[in-house]
C-alpha cells in the first residue's frame, strides 16, 4: 500500500473462472459494490481491453458530495487477462477526467487442511495518475480499504451462490 493506493485480499472458496465471470459482467459490479453509489447499469459483459459498459450512480450513498445525486459513469477496461486480472478507469461528467483505476488480481489458492482450493482475489484501487486538480482537491481516496474488505465480502458471498443466478 502506499499513499496512492489502496489493496485488499480475500480468499474466496471459488474457482477464478467464476469470479472472474461476475467481474466482467456489469450487473455483477452492481451486485458487489460495498458503498451503494453503484445503483444499475446498461451494457454486456466485457472481454478485452478498451470495452466499456455504463453504470448509473448515486452519490448520495457516500454523503460526501450528495449534490452530484445520480449520474451515469463510463467504465472502461485498462487491463485484461483471462481469469487473472481486470482494472478500469472512470470516465464521468466532471472536467477533467480523475484518472483513478480500479481493479482485481486473482490467483489460483492451493486447498489447505482448513480451507478448500480456490482464489486469492485482490481489490485495488489506484490514485497515483489522478489529474492534478483532483490530487490538490484533497478527497481521495474517495473508497476506503473497509469498503475494498466488503466488497470482497459480497463478492465471496455472491460467487457462493451461484452468480449468475436465473
Amino acid at each position: 500500500m502506499t499513499d496512492t493506493r489502496l489493496e485488499s485480499t480475500r480468499r474466496i472458496a471459488a474457482p477464478a473462472a467464476d469470479v472472474f465471470a461476475l467481474l466482467c459482467d456489469p450487473h455483477g459490479h452492481v451486485a458487489i459494490d460495498s458503498s451503494g453509489m453503484l445503483q444499475d447499469c446498461t451494457g454486456e459483459p466485457v472481454g478485452n481491453a478498451g470495452d466499456s459498459f455504463t453504470v448509473h450512480m448515486d452519490r448520495e450513498a457516500l454523503c460526501d458530495f450528495p449534490e452530484m445525486g445520480r449520474y451515469d459513469v463510463t467504465v472502461t477496461i485498462r487491463d485484461f487477462e483471462f481469469d487473472r486480472l481486470i482494472s478500469w478507469t472512470i470516465l464521468g461528467r466532471v472536467r477533467p477526467q480523475i484518472g483513478h483505476v480500479y481493479g482485481y488480481c486473482l490467483e489460483p489458492a492451493e486447498a489447505t487442511d482448513d480451507e478448500p482450493a480456490g482464489t486469492l482475489v485482490t481489490s485495488v484501487y489506484d490514485w497515483s495518475d489522478i489529474a492534478p486538480e483532483w490530487r490538490d482537491a484533497g478527497i481521495f481516496p474517495v473508497i476506503s480499504e473497509g469498503a475494498l474488505r466488503g466488497t470482497l465480502g459480497i463478492l465471496d458471498r455472491t460467487v457462493r451462490r451461484g452468480y449468475p443466478r436465473g
